[in-house]
Parts: C-alpha cells; structure tokens; sequence
C-alpha cells in the first residue's frame, strides 16, 4: 500500500513539474516562433511591396493581382538612366553644354534583373511570392490595391500588403499566447496584429508596420 502511494505521489510530481514546465517554456518558444516567423514574412512581404513600387513608377498605380505582379518581375522592363561621361572630364562636359545636350542616356533592363539586386530571384522565387512563408504554400498574402482621394482633393494610387498573424504561427501549440498577443495589439496598441505595409485608407508611402 505504502510503495502505490509513494508511485502516485511521484507521478504526481512529475505531472506538477511538466505543468510548471509547460507555463513557463511555451512562453519563451512562441516568442521565438514569432520572432523567427516574422523574419520570414518580413523578408518576402519586402520583396512584394519593391515589385509594386517599381510596377506603379512603370503604370501609375498598383495592382492587387499575384498573377499581374509576378508577369510584370519576370517579363516586363524599366527605362534606367545611366550618365554617358564622367562628370569631371571637364573637354566632356563642355562639348555637352555647347551641343546642348544633357549627360544622360536611357536604356531598358529586366525588371528581375533591376529592381531586386544584389539580391537574386528565380522565377520560382517570383511564382512563391504571393505565398506566406512557413505555410507549405497553403496560405497568401492578402493584397489590394486602388485610387483614393485625399482631403486635399489630391488623387493617389494606394495598396496594402498583408498577413495575419493566425496565418503563419501554431494556433493549436500557441492558441492562448496567440490570443493574448492579438488582443495587445489591437486593443491596447491599436495595430495591425500580423505584418502589413501600405494603407487602403490614406497614402503612407507603403509603410511597413515592422519598421
């Protein structure tokens, strides 16, 4: 009788211990699940608001389609500028001025090959981008785009990138720790709880809430 007792005080314990064990190291992994998972959303939700900006300084405006962005990357071109003399070659310069031309000429370049660099992308890494990192491919980006009017009647083109926290972190694992941290943001630090850039309600530059 006195050795059961002895076993189911034990097993007591060790159950006490993984409990304790289990309050104080869940919070700790999902602060390092959302610090690593959002570097990865980070890095790619970047790659996505640079096709869009340079998409807009082609077309004047943005587009909210994967399949439109992805085709302008890989087989749309930018008009670059490049400078045909050093400036400092003074015989150069004068004989510009004097022809009354100026030290620039144009010319197209890849978009894929430009707007990226020195970072690299294939055309798998331009099919993935409409995806959420840490997903398998299962869940997207949400992303919109179109033309507001601002209080000084001044009309813009706007877009909004962005991806739920619930989209790329453990909601079974992290339900609770999930829950506590959407609720921070939204109602105590009134943000958007996941990673987003730009605005379909005013023109911000395409700001990132990360930075």
């Amino acid at each position: 009788m006195k050795k059961i007792a002895q076993i189911l005080l034990a097993v007591v314990i060790v159950a006490f211990v993984y409990v304790i064990y289990k309050q104080i190291s869940t919070p700790i992994r999902f602060e390092n699940e959302m610090k690593t998972k959002k570097a990865q959303v980070i890095e790619r939700i970047k790659d996505i608001r640079t096709a869009q900006r340079a998409f807009k300084s082609k077309y004047q405006r943005f587009t909210a389609d994967f399949d439109t962005l992805a085709d302008f990357i890989l087989n749309d071109t930018l008009i670059m500028e490049r400078k045909i003399y050093d400036e400092d070659d003074s015989v150069a310069m004068a004989m510009l001025k004097r022809l009354k031309k100026k030290n620039v000429e144009t010319f197209k370049m890849a978009v894929i090959d430009t707007i990226f660099s020195p970072k690299k992308l294939t055309a798998q890494d331009v099919a993935n981008l409409r995806y959420i990192p840490g997903t398998d491919n299962k869940a997207q980006f949400i992303m919109e785009a179109g033309i507001i009017t601002t209080e000084s009647k001044v009309v813009i083109p706007v877009v909004e990138c962005r991806a739920p926290y619930k989209y790329f972190i453990d909601t079974v694992t992290f339900r609770q720790e999930l829950i506590n941290q959407i609720d921070d943001d939204v109602n105590n630090f009134n943000r958007y709880p996941g990673i987003k850039f730009g605005s379909m309600e005013n023109g911000n530059n395409e700001a990132g809430n990360w930075e």
